[in-house]
């Protein structure tokens, strides 16, 4: 099922930074969150806006406990991030070069551009837009990747890079790309920053580190995957407790949010097309191909949901295209995967007919 010149590499234990020799042995964790997810947030956003329509009161009411499930979103996220995974970036250290120069020098721009052709009449979609195409995936892009029969290994090197580097740059990204819609106080980020990621980022660390030390394999292993379980779960839960409290105003703007959409669809288009380009450019092998076609495609929206709710409060319409996002990308990146298994199933097919070449 792989087209490859490049010799194997064990796939990288996501849990514990090692390397394993059994495949199958992280096949459930690495592509459990896929449209069980989509489900989860499209019945909360369904419960949620008719428990706001109803009742009103009990919208505020589960406003109240935004803050604790952001707490708890933030801190599961941080403590999934492998930093020994990085010394896996040595294996092949051009594609992490070209993958982090697509998602943070190249990405930004071109969602900026698709933002601002479709919402710059509208200041809080554009700016929940651009936030949502800012931030590559660190979760679940490895999940396709795997399906896809990418480099597992060398993607979740790329995790914890995407994850530190979208944190530091996200205050500039906001001065960049939204300083004139008047959304956003930055006066405050700084603080919010230093109090809701940094101290919590060290100490998931701390516990995933100690953790690893005290259980035994197979416990932390299954911590692990509960973590992972927990993650859109309580993902689902925020979207629910946001448009439970903010769907009089969201609903105000629904005519808007076909905007979105297109806005969305136009940037998977085209940053396929920036992957692929990349691609061929730099005549990447099938399975290098994949990681840069899943980390270019997949976003963020649970680690940027969580930030730009404490970041820019109480703007639900910011966190509202941020949902759109995350729904539609589900369905993409499945796509996606089937796309580029079709290249594999082609090119077997090709080298099986009668003086037909063999792919390297």
């Amino acid at each position: 099922m792989r087209i490859s010149a490049c010799a194997e590499t064990a796939p990288y234990d996501w849990c514990r930074d090692t390397q394993v020799t059994d495949r199958s042995e992280n096949r459930s964790a690495l592509s459990a969150p896929t449209w069980g997810t989509t489900v989860l947030v499209l019945a909360a956003i369904a419960v949620g806006a008719l428990l706001g329509l109803l009742g009103p009161e009990l919208g505020a009411s589960l406003s109240q406990g935004i803050d604790p499930t952001l707490l708890a979103i933030v801190g599961l996220l941080f403590f999934e991030v492998r930093l020994g995974a990085v010394k896996q970036s040595v294996m092949s250290p051009r594609v992490i070069a070209l993958a982090w120069a697509a998602n943070f020098l190249i990405i930004p721009f071109i969602g900026y551009a698709i933002a601002a052709l479709f919402l710059s009449g509208q200041p809080l979609l554009f700016t929940g837009l651009v936030i949502y195409f800012l931030a590559p995936c660190t979760d679940w892009f490895l999940a396709f990747t795997r399906m896809a029969h990418g480099d597992t290994a060398l993607g979740a090197a790329l995790l914890p890079m995407n994850m530190l580097t979208q944190l530091l740059l996200y205050p500039l990204w906001l001065l960049l790309f939204t300083s004139h819609t008047g959304v956003v106080d930055f006066q405050t980020i700084p603080d919010a920053l230093l109090s809701w990621f940094v101290t919590p980022f060290i100490a998931a660390q701390i516990l995933r580190w100690g953790l690893s030390r005290i259980l035994v394999a197979a416990a932390f292993d299954k911590t692990c995957a509960w973590v992972g379980a927990a993650i859109p779960i309580l993902t689902a839960a925020l979207v629910l407790q946001i448009f439970a409290a903010n769907i009089t105003v969201i609903a105000t703007h629904f005519e808007a949010f076909g905007l979105v959409l297109a806005a969305i669809f136009c940037f998977f288009v085209i940053t396929y097309g920036v992957a692929e380009g990349l691609s061929r450019l730099f005549n990447l092998s099938y399975r290098h191909q994949v990681v840069l076609a899943m980390t270019t495609a997949a976003r963020n929206a649970p680690l940027m949901l969580a930030v730009t709710a404490i970041a820019i409060p109480d703007q639900p319409l910011v966190y509202a295209a941020l949902v759109i996002g995350m729904l539609v990308e589900f369905p993409h990146l499945a796509g996606l995967k089937q796309v580029l298994l079709s290249r594999v199933t082609g090119q077997k097919g090709a080298a099986g007919q009668p003086g037909s070449a063999t792919s390297s």
